[in-house]
């Protein structure tokens, strides 16, 4: 497997209204459509901690679209974290 297609972790932080709109659920939605592992959970500061798993161009792809995306709610901002994939999630959850 080469660099490119190697599996990563990217972690996203997003702030806005993003509790209680179904934004969990729709990112969700939109990381199965990528083929991206992991999850969604919110934080108990208002904030909304998105885990995926899968290669850089669909965890990029899924960063995009927690950015610009027609999304539920209001993102104000979004943080992200890059590193190596660890951890084998079944599926995309909500947590």
């Amino acid at each position: 497997m080469d660099a490119e297609a190697a599996a990563v972790r990217m972690t996203a932080w997003v702030r806005g209204r993003v509790q209680q709109v179904g934004f969990r659920w729709w990112t969700r939605s939109r990381a199965l459509e990528i083929g991206l592992r992991g999850y969604a959970s919110n934080l108990g500061d208002g904030r909304v901690q998105v885990v995926a798993q899968g290669s850089r161009e669909q965890c990029e792809q899924l960063l995009a679209l927690l950015r610009h995306g027609d999304t539920p709610g209001r993102v104000d901002g979004v943080t992200e974290l890059w590193g190596k994939a660890d951890t084998d999630y079944d599926g995309f959850a909500i947590r």
